[in-house]
């Protein structure tokens, strides 16, 4: 079990991806995700995750900077995730979307480059750039986003790579357990967006009790609940106090019953569009 903020997964690949990251969806482009990204680096975080649609790479490239010259470390320090957007779907506007993605961010290479959603009749083209960037290592990992068992059963069917990462949203109240477990049987890693339900999830009364039990929040009983479970999570913070809070969890263990206890808040209840069912 991982017990401390530097542990990592091993992906399918041989590529370390840490269990904990930063996420910065709706972060606003310049300081305000630049100070977010930079305080994560400062205070242990080593994996920080963007796209192309979040408009803040460009931000996120100037924390990386930043962070790294405070925090003593190397860009190889880092492992550092954004997604091709679904406008920029097909092999050559795939190659393209990613070259301008490292442009904003201002990096030679990334740890990880996704789908974002599964758009009909596309993404197996682009899955398609996806392993010739890979092949031609120009990227260390490669996987997708929001994709259920048919989506990547569909990838895999003609694929030359198996997709190494899949982030979906995962939290209490959408455990996804047969797709969680479709992914371990394919050594495919799962990786929570939204993990604390957008806050929702933080005045759950049976979450409370087990936060008490152990006197932590919610959100790192949560997050624990994630890594116990063998999903990498990615806590989206602008506060300094939060950034270290969400990162607090490694020095506690939720037992079977509590596990069990919050696999049962399930109600395959999503914040997020659906998978099958979006129009963008």
């Amino acid at each position: 079990m991982p017990n401390n903020l530097q542990a990592t997964t091993t992906l399918h690949n041989g590529v370390k991806m840490p269990w904990v990251g930063l996420g910065v969806y709706k972060v606003k482009e310049g300081s305000e995700v630049a100070v977010a990204v930079k305080t994560a680096i400062k205070q242990g975080y080593r994996s920080i995750d963007t796209a192309a649609i979040y408009n803040n790479e460009e931000g996120v490239g100037e924390g990386i900077r930043e962070g790294i010259k405070e925090a003593g470390i190397s860009r190889e320090d880092l492992f550092i995730t954004s997604k091709v957007w679904n406008a920029d779907f097909g092999y050559e506007a795939t190659i393209e979307a990613y070259e301008t993605s490292l442009k904003k961010l201002g990096l030679h290479y990334l740890d990880l480059y996704l789908i974002h959603w599964p758009v009909e009749g596309k993404y197996l083209d682009t899955w398609k750039a996806l392993e010739t960037l890979y092949i031609e290592n120009r990227v260390k990992s490669i996987g997708v986003s929001n994709f259920q068992i048919h989506h990547l059963e569909d990838v895999m069917k003609d694929a030359k790579i198996i997709p190494m990462v899949n982030q979906v949203e995962f939290h209490p109240k959408l455990s996804q357990l047969e797709l969680l477990s479709y992914c371990k049987l394919h050594n495919i890693q799962l990786e929570a967006w939204s993990p604390l339900m957008q806050g929702q999830l933080l005045e759950d009364p049976k979450l409370i009790e087990i936060a008490k039990s152990h006197n932590k929040s919610v959100a790192q009983v949560i997050l624990r609940w994630d890594i116990q479970n063998g999903v990498v999570t990615i806590p989206k913070s602008i506060q300094e106090h939060r950034i270290v809070e969400n990162s607090s969890i490694f020095d506690f263990t939720l037992s079977s019953d509590e596990l069990k206890q919050i696999a049962a808040l399930n109600e395959n209840k999503r914040i997020g569009p659906d998978p099958d069912n979006f129009d963008f």
